[in-house]
């Protein structure tokens, strides 16, 4: 094997959760890392796992490529430990994987995936790996490269508006699911009989999101971390604009959008806590009169409980007033009762500076993101 297509090989182990290629002249203990898993998991019950009757199936996490993972049962005699190599049940033939969480951390992980299938309703492993499977496999894993790129070929010949993600090839060598992501519905007949002539396996085509392209494939967030759809989101959640004006964020594409060119993920974490603050504000629309004049809402300070005002003749000179004053100068207001001036009220000032922007291009600076 050349060095090119050792290293193409390795990618596709590790996307498995391999820091190397297996071999079949030793043992596979040390091959299954964490740091090279997405969707990773810490098994914090390891060690303390619960007695349980003789005859009751083993559940264990299986992992295969990227993000795709399921639960299995296991009715052999030998006790399965994270790491292991393991010839699983698929609606044909026999799959590989390799054993993700395994012990009393199983039961808790289905919850939190909402998986309430009992163990003789779920997919059996067939045994540990053999020597003969993982040669197989390790065959298979080296053909996804090459058959990603020969298939964006005959996509691209046969001018569908697609695009292919991620190959995956499953452990017997006789099955190859095909990524994709596509805006509309795409007649694809005629490729899978070119893919299946030219490469003899069974084909199946499954399109997904944007946003599971991006958990699949994996990378590294603005903030500088992975992205949270490949390290620790099971789930995706809805996001919307209206997110983001709760939180007052400007409404820039290139702030607020993610690798997957939706809305960023993150833009929910702290909704709720900005939600909950606002309902302490009083109205934006509120309007507060003196003698000086009528003074405009501007902006807020959600978390230092500010409103910032200034007067309609004079939008330059911002002042932050507290919410408790705000409250208290509206239902004066109300009454009848009109303050001399806000600046009695106001708990800061801001001179605000108009520049011409026409001299400030910072399009090639990355401070333009700050």
């Amino acid at each position: 094997m050349t060095d090119d297509k050792a290293e193409k090989s390795l990618v596709s182990f590790q996307a498995r959760g391999c820091c190397r290629a297996p071999n079949t002249y030793d043992t596979n203990d040390s091959v299954f890392e964490h740091r090279c898993c997405k969707l990773d998991e810490n098994n914090w019950l390891k060690g303390y796992n619960s007695p349980k009757p003789n005859d009751e199936p083993q559940v264990v996490e299986v992992r295969f490529k990227n993000d795709r993972k399921d639960f299995y049962a296991y009715t052999g005699d030998a006790t399965l430990n994270e790491g292991d190599f393991v010839a699983v049940e698929a609606a044909s033939g026999h799959d590989i994987g390799i054993v993700a969480l395994a012990g009393d951390i199983v039961a808790l992980q289905m919850k939190r995936k909402k998986v309430n299938l009992k163990p003789d309703e779920l997919k059996k492993i067939y045994r540990q790996a053999r020597v003969a499977d993982v040669e197989k496999w390790m065959s298979a894993v080296e053909l996804e490269n090459s058959t990603l790129f020969r298939t964006r070929e005959i996509s691209y010949d046969l001018k569908l508006d697609m695009k292919l993600n991620d190959v995956e090839f499953q452990g017997d060598k006789t099955k190859a699911i095909f990524y994709y992501t596509a805006e509309d519905r795409v007649d694809f007949r005629e490729l899978i009989k070119k893919l299946a002539e030219g490469f003899h396996i069974r084909v199946e085509m499954r399109q997904i999101g944007m946003r599971q392209e991006a958990a699949k494939l994996g990378g590294i967030g603005s903030c500088g971390r992975e992205l949270c759809c490949s390290s620790w989101m099971a789930e995706f959640q809805s996001v919307t604009t209206g997110v983001t004006r709760v939180q007052q964020l400007s409404p820039n594409p290139q702030k607020l959008a993610g690798q997957c060119g939706k809305l960023k993920c993150c833009l929910n974490y702290e909704y709720h806590a900005y939600a909950d603050a606002f309902q302490h504000f009083p109205d934006e629309r509120t309007v507060l009169k003196t003698k000086k004049g009528d003074a405009l809402f501007q902006k807020s300070d959600v978390f230092k409980g500010l409103m910032w005002y200034a007067y309609s003749n004079e939008r330059s000179n911002l002042m932050a007033i507290p919410i408790e004053k705000v409250k208290e100068i509206s239902e004066g207001n109300a009454k009848g009762v009109i303050p001399e001036k806000l600046e009695d009220f106001a708990f800061m000032k801001e001179q605000q500076t108009e520049y011409n922007s026409g001299n400030n291009n910072m399009e090639g600076d990355l401070n333009r993101f700050d």
